[in-house]
């Protein structure tokens, strides 16, 4: 229940604060006073876009804040979707800067406006002409189905199992078209995928091929110049380690006398021991080396391979050949496992369509089974509101699930007896579409857990015995929601709990608009207004008390 509105700086308003009852409010006042830039601001709190235009004073911040008694209402849940503070005291701001730029909050929480949206939806249904047009919709017709037959629980099992067929079935197909492409490169992935897997590549094998290789085209010319470096070394007449024997043995001689020459001793002696070293080493390579043609042979056709499997694949180490066999044969085994993998895809499709059948079914027996009665109520408040001929069908087919069932429904409508009844828009006026819509608000009512329903002027057309009429209607619904309503007739105006007169100020430099609850004598006056004019008989002021005292 909307227990509290303020507007600051929207439009004409300067500043307005409204605490409307808990029953019936009704609006008045005259053409262009401003009802309408009042419901636009509620229209703000439930989501609605705005721009600067709307700025009283361009220079100044717009405020809208609306408070909320939403106790008994089960909306907790949605507050914790959005992480958002519930209390049952609800609190939506929407702040409108010079610069055009917009802010929203629940609870002093920044929200974006989905999600006020969300939550707005919840706590106010405004209901203006657009409404009655949207009546003529098929999707809002079943939407008005649901909410009569209180499908919420059904249709979100039903969503939820529709949108966990759709991804299977989209697995599924995605797979498939991945098969064909994936079939078509087989051939030719499996014969790379071999030519690589026979190779047998190791990771560093081709820098110790290239290195073996080298060192065999070349083994003549290294075997000679080991075993010249040999003989210089330790050559048995002649060599470098006999005259270093020498040396050694010279300075040992004259050690005693001078431990400088003990030193030069030992460092020379240090020298032989590690060329006799160099000695075996060169004497063990010069065996190692062997003029082998056949092995380089061998060699040059392992690197030819190499090199011109680098090239096919636009490499240039083999720890790339080695990824791209990797790859290879995740495609193969991808393509080996594609029959398991596509009837796996396939079952679990199957699976969910039959469960998605299950739900659709029950949803759809559900909206079935309260569609006579929805066509007895709206066809006898029909007659009720001065259509006394006016029948509504609802015709309901089977059709392909889409994200709100298996169902189409079309409002069917006939004013006249004896005229067969066709679709709203072809059929109903203005002042039947307004009439029709309150007639299915009304039965919706009980339903659906609003604070708050807003009607804007929804008596256009009406008058007489069927505004009465309608204005009873809007009192028995006032008994379990709070309504707000913008109205013109007095037979409606006097039904209301509480009454607010919309006026235009022109006392200061620019015009503005406020608004007022009246007193019971000024409601007198207002309503004997509306039924006389400007100046109203004392007949007619005695017949607004009258009017007001019946209600």
């Amino acid at each position: 229940m909307l227990s509290n509105l303020l507007i600051q700086n929207y439009a004409l308003i300067e500043t307005l604060e409204l605490s409307p009852s808990g029953g019936l409010n009704i609006i008045t006042g005259e053409t262009g006073a401003g009802k309408s830039i009042l419901l636009g601001a509620i229209g703000m709190l439930r989501g609605n876009r705005a721009d600067t235009k709307v700025l009283w004073d361009p220079n100044q911040k717009c405020i809208i804040e609306g408070q909320f008694d939403i106790s008994g209402y089960f909306i907790k849940s949605i507050f914790e979707e959005e992480e958002i503070d519930y209390d049952t005291t609800c609190i939506i701001r929407r702040e409108i800067s010079p610069s055009g730029k917009s802010r929203a909050f629940v609870n002093d929480t920044p929200v974006n406006l989905e999600t006020l949206r969300r939550i707005g939806s919840e706590l106010m249904d405004v209901h203006s002409q657009h409404d009655s047009i949207l009546l003529g919709s098929q999707e809002y017709q079943l939407q008005l189905v649901d909410t009569y037959a209180q499908n919420s629980s059904l249709l979100e099992a039903y969503k939820t199992q529709f949108s966990d067929f759709r991804k299977k079935r989209e697995a599924y197909d995605r797979l498939q078209a991945e098969a064909k492409d994936i079939r078509k490169e087989f051939d030719y992935n499996s014969f790379l995928l071999e030519e690589l897997s026979k190779a047998r590549f190791q990771e560093n094998e081709q820098s110790e091929l290239e290195k073996e290789l080298t060192t065999l085209e070349n083994a003549e010319e290294i075997k000679q110049k080991l075993i010249a470096a040999t003989g210089y070394l330790n050559d048995p007449e002649q060599s470098i380690l006999g005259w270093m024997q020498s040396v050694v043995g010279h300075l040992n001689t004259i050690s005693g006398y001078n431990s400088v020459y003990a030193s030069l001793r030992d460092r020379v002696q240090s020298c032989l021991i590690e060329l006799k070293d160099v000695v075996v080493e060169l004497e063990s390579e010069g065996d190692s080396v062997e003029l082998d043609d056949e092995k380089i042979v061998l060699l040059q056709e392992r690197l030819s391979m190499l090199y011109n499997l680098q090239k096919k694949h636009n490499v240039t180490t083999v720890a790339e050949l080695l990824g791209i066999q990797a790859e290879l044969e995740t495609k193969v085994s991808k393509v080996l496992n594609l029959d398991d993998d596509l009837a796996a895809a396939e079952k679990a499709a199957h699976k969910s369509w039959e469960k998605l059948e299950q739900v659709a079914r029950k949803l759809s027996d559900s909206r079935k089974a309260v569609l006579s009665e929805i066509e007895d109520l709206v066809s006898g408040l029909l007659s009720d509101l001065g259509i006394p001929n006016g029948r509504l069908v609802v015709d309901m087919q089977l059709g392909k699930p889409s994200s709100q069932g298996i169902d189409t429904v079309n409002f069917l409508f006939s004013a006249n007896k004896g005229i067969q009844p066709r679709q709203l828009r072809e059929v109903a006026s203005g002042g039947e579409f307004s009439r029709l819509m309150l007639a299915v608000k009304y039965i919706l009512a009980n339903k659906r857990s609003l604070p708050t329903i807003v009607f804007d002027e929804i008596d256009t057309g009406i008058s007489g015995e069927i505004a009465i009429k309608v204005g009873n209607m809007m009192k028995d619904m006032a008994q379990g929601h709070q309504l707000i309503a913008i109205s013109h007739l007095h037979q409606i105006a006097a039904k209301g709990d509480a009454h607010y007169f919309v006026y235009k100020d022109h006392s200061s430099d620019r015009t503005v608009s406020r608004i007022r609850q009246l007193s019971t004598e000024e409601r007198v006056l207002e309503i004997a207004q509306m039924i006389g004019g400007a100046k109203p008989s004392s007949a007619v002021i005695e017949n607004a008390r009258e009017l007001l005292s019946q209600s």
